[in-house]
């Protein structure tokens, strides 16, 4: 794996990680939302008042329904009845149409927040509880989505780690590392509070719409450096995403397939947005060299459900 500038923690420095940076038990033992309870409603009132214009950017891809090399199973949608019957004077009065979508949204092309049941550690969740509450049959029993149910509203800071380094896209194998972090904050004016929202534009997912898809098990990934796990914690991240899977590949850890979904979700209770779509966002941010706004992420209210599809909604 090749990075810029990088600080890759050993896989002892990960195994360590999934103790030292973990929340276990800091809002409750019973807690199920994790990072989210950093949003407090006096952070919510404080994000309020970025809004200045009273303009949106959605940071969400379209989801299609074409199969492609990164997208094996794709969402499926038909009809359940068209327009096409009907004819001006030929009735009846009532004319409406309805159709069918389901999806696997987990992946790398569609837009979504992944709950804290989407990932375990050695049998254990987010928390300590057991993996056996997320059943093959009836879904999650316990951290699904609904967590989320009331929504995620807060302020947002945009990382544009290619824009920064003067690139159309940060190479697979390659991601975003604390230097890139550390440069944002320097020379956009602002710093990472507890609470926030980062967003971390790679620009692979644009990249990926304008050449072709590829195969991700064969080809890489772009996303965070696992050594961004430890300013996670210590910033009081309440969401991250980028506009990838959210981990770099190919990695050379054994253990760790995902390092940062694996320590990020089990052990912090992050919450992550993966396939966010920064590249509108990206030329908003620097229409107005602004780097933060007010975002709001709104997961569906689906029990027992491992995730959401998402449009995340920038304001200015």
């Amino acid at each position: 794996m090749t990075t810029t500038g990088t600080r890759r923690p050993t896989q002892d420095q990960l195994l360590e990680w999934m103790q030292s940076l973990s929340n276990w038990g800091r809002w409750g033992d019973d807690d199920q939302k994790g990072t989210l309870n950093l949003i407090t409603p006096e952070k919510t009132k404080r994000a309020l008042g970025l809004v200045q214009e009273g303009v949106s950017v959605s940071c969400a891809r379209d989801v299609t329904f074409e199969a492609a090399a990164d997208t094996p199973i794709p969402p499926t949608h038909y009809m359940r009845g068209g327009g096409d019957k009907y004819r001006p004077g030929e009735g009846p009065d009532r004319q409406a149409v309805s159709d069918y979508i389901g999806m696997v949204f987990h992946g790398h092309t569609i837009t979504h927040v992944d709950s804290l049941c989407h990932f375990m550690w050695d049998g254990k969740m987010y928390n300590g509880s057991s993996s056996t509450l997320v059943d093959s049959r009836d879904g999650a029993m316990s951290h699904d989505v609904t967590a989320a149910k009331l929504g995620i509203l807060t302020r947002g800071v945009l990382v544009d780690a290619a824009r920064l380094r003067g690139v159309e896209v940060i190479p697979r194998g390659d991601g975003v590392g604390l230097d890139d972090v550390e440069r944002a904050e320097r020379e956009c004016g602002f710093k990472i509070e507890e609470g926030d929202v980062l967003l971390m534009r790679t620009g692979q997912l644009g990249h990926r719409d304008r050449t072709g898809a590829v195969d991700v098990a064969v080809a890489g990934s772009s996303g965070p450096l696992p050594e961004l796990l430890p300013l996670f914690k210590e910033r009081g991240i309440a969401v991250m995403g980028t506009d990838t899977g959210n981990d770099v590949a190919p990695n050379d850890y054994p253990r760790f397939s995902n390092p940062v979904h694996q320590v990020g979700i089990v052990a912090l209770g992050l919450w992550i947005l993966d396939n966010a779509w920064l590249d509108d966002l990206s030329e908003a941010c620097a229409a107005r060299n602004r780097w933060e706004f007010l975002i709001s992420i709104n997961p569906l209210r689906m029990p027992t459900v491992t995730g959401s599809p998402v449009n995340p909604i920038a304001v200015f």
